[in-house]
């Protein structure tokens, strides 16, 4: 059988465009998934920078009240020695002064109720603020790992776009839809979060 060398040239042309036409679409894919993902990332990046401002500012919040603790906690202590001080001059102070010493015992015992009180609320003002950035940071490391997990992503995706195989792009789409899930959950603050991996990386 007498084979045509015009049908071998035709051939090989063929396996020639078809090769040229699945590497044009891989080339695509692969170029329009790492656009996806930048600009994913770039909107992430916006709310995650905002996200740790508030952190910031929570932790500097918590600082301050429990600042302002510390010094309520000290103006109480000194109310009380000196409302302890005073009940015991008033057992040796004449009658006549006995007035007096009641008036500075009863100044001086609502001085220390009032820095308790105030010292009380500064406490759950603390407590609320470490509350707010254990939230945030939450949400931070939601952020995190989605950043991580998107450039493992472009990383496949380049060797992708050098080596021209299907089954790494296909492969790559893994990290790049958990990376897209985790910067969902920290945009829409759902709470799915890997805890195990998350203290591992910590």
């Amino acid at each position: 059988m007498d084979i045509d060398p015009n049908d071998l040239i035709e051939t090989a042309r063929s396996a020639s465009a078809q090769h040229e036409v699945r590497s044009a679409r891989l080339n695509a894919a692969v170029a329009i998934t790492v656009a996806v993902l930048a600009t994913f990332m770039g909107i992430c990046k916006v709310k995650d920078d905002n996200i740790v401002q508030a952190m910031q500012q929570a932790q500097a919040d918590k600082l301050d009240h429990w600042g302002f603790y510390q010094a309520r906690n000290l103006r109480q202590e000194i109310a009380e020695s000196t409302l302890t001080q005073l009940d015991l001059a008033r057992l040796s102070a004449p009658p006549s002064s006995a007035a007096a010493y009641d008036a500075a015992i009863t100044r001086y015992r609502t001085a220390a109720q009032d820095q308790s009180r105030k010292k009380d609320e500064l406490k759950l003002l603390a407590e609320q603020d470490q509350k707010n950035y254990d939230a945030l940071n939450y949400r931070d490391d939601q952020f995190d790992l989605s950043d991580a997990l998107i450039a493992v992503a472009i990383a496949m995706l380049a060797v992708t776009a050098l080596t021209r195989l299907w089954a790494l792009f296909w492969a790559s789409l893994i990290p790049t839809v958990l990376g897209i899930l985790m910067g969902v959950a920290g945009l829409a603050a759902l709470e799915i979060h890997p805890d195990a991996l998350m203290r591992l990386l910590s």
